[in-house]
């Protein structure tokens, strides 16, 4: 049986990502369970891995390494198995090699790159409500999410992939900014799919079917 492992590591919106994700279950022909777990035996033993995040980078990489044994059996499972990874919003951010908040962190650095300050002249920071989706390419993640689709940001930070290649998708916020990257079976958003609506739950519904 499949089974979908959102961490709890102090630093997230898990109900309301647990309740998307299953209700996108409903969508696809996934046949499992979502369940919640700081357990790093259930992250080992998972066929899907959220990383959800809200927070600062700092604080929310010292929440995964206060929990023994948990980053192991996050890195063996993703990195070693390849089990499809999704990060949401600072769950994203932690794929970088650094993040630049509060002083300088270093992250999972799954995807190189740095995470530092949005610069948005003129306009408010936090970027907070609904931007278009601009796709860089072709995805199983945005199958049948069409371009210019609005999705919800709450974000003060933005990642910054050293390989433009890695980013999925750009949203425009006083200048393009990371919308979405993608490299093997890691993936992550930094918009909330979960309060996203219907283009939130088709792409939760593309996570569960992606086979990478």
């Amino acid at each position: 049986m499949q089974r979908v492992v959102l961490i709890d590591y102090g630093s997230g919106n898990l109900r309301s990502a647990q309740k998307a994700l299953q209700r996108a279950a409903t969508q696809t022909a996934f046949d499992g369970e979502v369940i919640v777990s700081a357990e790093p035996d259930a992250v080992a033993a998972a066929t899907r891995i959220v990383l959800p995040g809200v927070g600062a980078f700092g604080d929310c990489m010292a929440g995964l390494r206060r929990i023994p044994n948990l980053l192991p059996a996050l890195e063996h499972a993703v990195k070693e198995r390849h089990v499809p990874f999704l990060g949401i919003c600072v769950g994203m951010q932690l794929l970088a090699s650094s993040g630049h908040e509060f002083g300088m962190h270093a992250g999972l650095d799954w995807i190189p790159g740095k995470v530092v300050r949005l610069s948005a002249p003129g306009l408010k920071i936090p970027h907070m409500g609904w931007n278009q989706l601009s796709f860089t390419r072709d995805h199983p993640l945005r199958a049948g999410i069409a371009d210019g689709s609005d999705v919800y940001f709450v974000h003060s930070y933005v990642f910054v992939p050293a390989d433009a290649d890695d980013v999925l998708a750009y949203t425009d916020y006083g200048g393009p900014l990371t919308a979405m990257v993608a490299r093997g079976n890691i993936a992550g958003t930094q918009f909330h799919p979960e309060k996203s609506q219907s283009i939130g739950l088709k792409l939760l519904a593309n996570f569960l079917s992606w086979q990478p």
